[in-house]
């Protein structure tokens, strides 16, 4: 999923700061929500003056979190790891994944699968319920399957995590009332029938566009339901108001209410680092420009640091039918122009490693051999002046666009600018788009050029390659297209020997990399502060629904 980094929110919150420093009175950022069509929409504006404060002393039974505005609750739309942190926890699946990323039964107690890989019979819990005690049948993942397909609904992430179902693309398509592999046998029995076997197919079931949800409420609410979701997850949504989220205890979760009575992500009143030292915040992720000092030993804040990588990556892209990326060796000459590694290590100060491909290293398939596109300032001007435009004088208008809403970029986005103008002389203009609309137009390929990054939704390759570079993926935003690429990602998807599949995985991401459609820049590694007090909090490369296991201890 399209992942928005922690440095771009402290980035924003600083830069708050610093405009109500210069004002009179302390300054925080109010929201008014509203939903449509099952999104949160958000209008924000900066008051002075008296900031809300939650309160030095931890409330018993009350995990603290800080949080953003999830551009949706609703999970047939997510895209993006805030809107899944709190998705993953509000409703469930047939599977789930755990703190390993494997998969593991969730509303399914179990499944079998047919000889040949194809039919998956799914056998549901008897006491599944929704929050309100209402009993959750196979019919209901029936009707949420079809409804996150469906064309009225026009997700953009339905038919690209959910074409494995045999019927799914003629049903997105509007050709076909009915998705034909779908079929509840009886209550608590559904059978679903995919087109080929595939090794990633339950993986991509713990993805919340696979989640179940209350067809009552929503044929009765309309677009409203998602300001109260009857949902099925370890917890429900108490209230989603201008200075905090606050979930409670799901009483009815069919694997047992959470140990935590209530879960609180405050959205304002100072940086989150601060607010953790001030014990407002039990747990904090750690920015860049915090790290040095959590990693001195002598800071009481080192005792309570942990670590891991993630499999993530953040990178520079480019539209291909847009000019002057339509030229490859343009964009070739861009990727040689970036350091990296000064990214890495002088931007995020050892919170990311430098890329030289698309997978983390942490992948199963990950390619230590790969060179990729190294940093030559002299070949980047070689190749730009080969490319059919032949200077930096000669491209149309360069716009990159990223995601925020400040007026201040990013520091690694900063530092992308600064390398390719200095070592091609391009002037690159730069447009902040709030992150709603930035997900939005992603979805419409509506930029020549962008700065975005990408968590594992699973962990295999899949996730990565073909559901970002296929020609005919929805999630393609660079409009990106290769006939070899695609054969090959085609060819991975039903391989079933590990070997061959990591082999077929290795070429596409070889010839993606040389093409340039990306320029991948970092991986990320998840530093956080850990309260003594929170138990069985466990580090993950990726989203899952790890709140539903803390418990505190005095």
């Amino acid at each position: 999923m399209t992942r928005k980094t922690w440095l771009i929110v402290v980035l924003i919150l600083c830069s708050l700061c610093a405009l109500s420093a210069t004002c009179a009175g302390a300054g925080y950022v109010a929201y008014r929500l509203f939903a449509d069509r099952g999104e949160i929409r958000v209008e924000r504006s900066v008051q002075f003056g008296g900031a809300p404060t939650s309160g030095a002393a931890r409330p018993s039974g009350t995990l603290r979190l800080a949080g953003s505005i999830p551009p949706t609750l609703d999970p047939a739309l997510v895209q993006d790891s805030t809107s899944a942190e709190y998705v993953v926890h509000l409703f469930s699946g047939l599977v789930s994944l755990n703190a390993e990323l494997e998969v593991v039964a969730d509303l399914a107690a179990d499944w079998d699968v047919d000889a040949e890989g194809r039919v998956y019979t799914f056998h549901l819990r008897p006491e599944a319920t929704f929050a309100d005690g209402k009993s959750i049948v196979a019919s209901d993942l029936v009707y949420s399957l079809e409804r996150a397909c469906s064309p009225e609904l026009r997700s953009p992430v339905g038919v690209a995590y959910l074409g494995d179902i045999v019927g799914v693309e003629e049903y997105g398509a509007g050709a076909a009332d009915h998705i034909a592999g779908l079929t509840a046998l009886d209550d608590h029995t559904l059978r679903v029938e995919i087109d080929a076997p595939k090794a990633y197919f339950l993986s991509k079931l713990t993805y919340p566009v696979a989640f179940v949800v209350d067809r009552e409420q929503i044929e009765a609410e309309g677009d409203a339901w998602v300001r109260s979701p009857n949902g099925s997850g370890p917890f429900v949504l108490e209230s989603l108001g201008s200075d905090r989220i606050v979930l409670r205890a799901n009483q009815r979760y069919v694997h047992g209410a959470p140990a935590i009575e209530r879960v609180e992500y405050i959205l304002s009143g100072g940086l989150p680092i601060t607010l953790y030292e001030n014990d407002r915040l039990d747990i904090v992720g750690v920015s860049a420009d915090e790290i040095e000092r959590v990693l001195d030993p002598e800071n009481p804040l080192y005792a309570e640091h942990r670590a891991t990588a993630e499999l993530s990556v953040q990178y520079l892209a480019f539209n291909v039918d847009v000019p002057p990326f339509d030229d490859v060796k343009v964009r070739q000459a861009f990727a040689h122009a970036i350091d990296k590694a000064k990214i890495a290590d002088l931007v995020y100060k050892g919170t990311a490693v430098p890329a030289v491909g698309i997978l983390p290293p942490e992948m199963p398939d990950y390619d230590e051999s790969l060179i990729g596109l190294p940093y030559d300032p002299a070949r980047a001007r070689a190749l730009l002046a080969e490319s059919r435009y032949g200077s930096a004088d000669a491209l149309p208008k360069v716009v990159l666009a990223v995601s925020g809403s400040s007026g201040f970029m990013a520091p690694a986005d900063e530092a992308v600018v600064y390398m390719i103008e200095h070592n091609l002389g391009v002037e690159i203009a730069v447009e902040q788009v709030d992150w709603p609309y930035f997900l939005r137009d992603l979805n419409l390929q509506r930029y020549q050029m962008f700065s975005s990054g990408w968590i594992a939704d699973y962990p295999d390759s899949q996730n990565f390659l073909d559901l970002l570079f296929h020609s005919k993926s929805m999630q393609n935003h660079m409009g990106y297209a290769n006939a070899e690429v695609d054969r090959l990602l085609e060819e991975a998807r039903v391989e079933s020997d590990p070997a061959e599949r990591t082999a077929l995985y290795r070429q596409a991401e070889r010839i993606i990399v040389s093409e340039a459609p990306w320029v991948p820049l970092t991986h990320g590694v998840n530093h956080v502060l850990v309260k003594p007090y929170v138990k069985n909090y466990q580090e993950s490369a990726s989203l899952y629904p790890w709140m539903k296991d803390i418990r505190f201890e005095d």
